[in-house]
């Protein structure tokens, strides 16, 4: 999380360990699985995505703008979105980011194995229709902060739940996994491409990070709890 944890992020980060403690016992009573993934695994996976989220990994240089109303607002914005604006803002040129896009670990690398292994066990139709949902929602509702990088709100991949039930609710924690988290990594790789670098920018650019991560986390423990009903 670009070496910054305040607050905000610890509270996060507690109520998510928090949820963990009860998905534990029902992983260890066999309770809970999503496709092929069982209950061991399962947990497996939501724990490393929860610690993976502190590693980012360096693809990609690009140039963005660095805007005057970011240099007047960067406390109060590092506050909100708990990402080191103030010290960033010595990266690059006066006017000018030498941005860095990042894939962060826990939240893009961990649950794409996750999603690719639940693919090439059980192919979902479903999944893919219900994911092309969520991927046009994250781009009509997601946000270039400066500063910050994409911005998704942290319920969008509820969205994918009612779909999940009224299409396949046999197997609705899957589709959920599948479709809620796929859909805002692509929807925010897709918004990372197409904002204006021109007019908004930022030193560090995550996906799977800064901006995204809590949906993406959010999703998933909702797709593992959704999977003890279905």
């Amino acid at each position: 999380m670009r070496g910054y944890i305040n607050r905000s992020d610890i509270k996060m980060y507690a109520g998510f360990i928090l949820i963990l403690l009860p998905i534990t016992i029902l992983c260890y009573n066999q309770e809970l699985s999503i496709g092929t993934i069982s209950a061991y695994p399962l947990l497996a996976i939501l724990i490393l995505m929860l610690a993976g989220s502190f590693v980012e990994i360096p693809v990609l240089k690009t140039r963005t703008k660095k805007t005057e109303q970011l240099t007047r607002f960067a406390p109060f914005i590092e506050y909100i979105f708990s990402v080191p604006v103030v010290r960033e803002l010595n990266i690059g040129k006066e006017r000018v980011f030498d941005t860095t896009i990042t894939l962060n670990f826990g939240g893009l690398i961990i649950p794409l194995f996750a999603i690719t292994y639940l693919f090439l066990t059980e192919a979902n139709i479903t999944a893919l229709e219900v994911m092309l949902i969520i991927i046009v929602a994250v781009s009509f509702l997601s946000e270039m902060i400066n500063g910050v990088g994409i911005v998704v709100p942290q319920y969008i991949g509820i969205i994918a739940v009612p779909f999940s039930l009224l299409i396949e609710p046999q197997n609705a924690g899957s589709v959920t996994f599948i479709a809620g988290i796929g859909g805002i990594l692509i929807g925010t790789i897709a918004s990372v491409i197409a904002f204006n670098k021109e007019n908004s920018g930022s030193a560090y650019i995550s996906i799977g990070g800064a901006g995204s991560f809590r949906a993406i986390y959010v999703t998933a423990i909702l797709a593992s709890l959704l999977s003890h009903f279905s």
